[in-house]
């Protein structure tokens, strides 16, 4: 009889850490993701959103590892997570060579303050536009949206062409 007692009891305390295990695990959840193409600065960057699903310890960061569609290592960035921030969007710097159809892998890693794992995420990005359709310049410059003499010659001339050197 004590020792069915004892069987129960640490079958109950399994359950209990494992329902806490659980809990820790999805602490965030992605809740889009898409490409972003802004034609007037000429840029293209990944846009991650997530959302939280529970308490995330202070001092938590996530760090994402985007696949770099130009080849090569992939892009990382570590963002500080707020405790207030209900949504978090994510945002990798200008990418190029985006191709169209192409999936493209995303982990997100959720970690404290200490560098523990609190979870990881990962996901793909594809895009329904291929990243030539973007100028290789800004079509303008400055606060004022100064149209880029680069772009729009003197002579009346403009040149849109994407001189992005992509792997084939």
């Amino acid at each position: 009889m004590k020792r069915r007692s004892i069987i129960t009891a640490l079958a109950a305390a399994g359950l209990v850490l494992s329902a806490c295990q659980r809990e820790a695990e999805s602490m965030l959840e992605v809740t889009g993701h898409l490409f972003v193409f802004n034609y007037r600065v000429a840029s293209a960057t990944y846009l991650l959103t997530l959302k939280k699903t529970a308490p995330i310890p202070d001092g938590s960061t996530i760090v994402a590892e985007f696949e770099n569609p130009q080849g090569g290592a992939p892009l990382v960035l570590n963002q500080k997570v707020f405790p207030m921030e209900d949504k978090i969007s994510v945002q990798s710097e200008n990418l190029h060579c985006v191709r169209k159809d192409r999936p493209y892998a995303v982990t997100v890693r959720l970690v404290d303050k200490d560098g523990k794992l609190l979870q990881e995420l990962k996901t793909q990005f594809k895009s329904d536009l291929d990243q030539s359709v973007l100028p290789s310049k800004p079509l303008v410059l400055g606060a004022g949206y100064e149209k880029n003499p680069e772009v729009f010659k003197s002579d009346g001339s403009t040149d849109f062409s994407n001189t992005d050197k992509c792997p084939a």
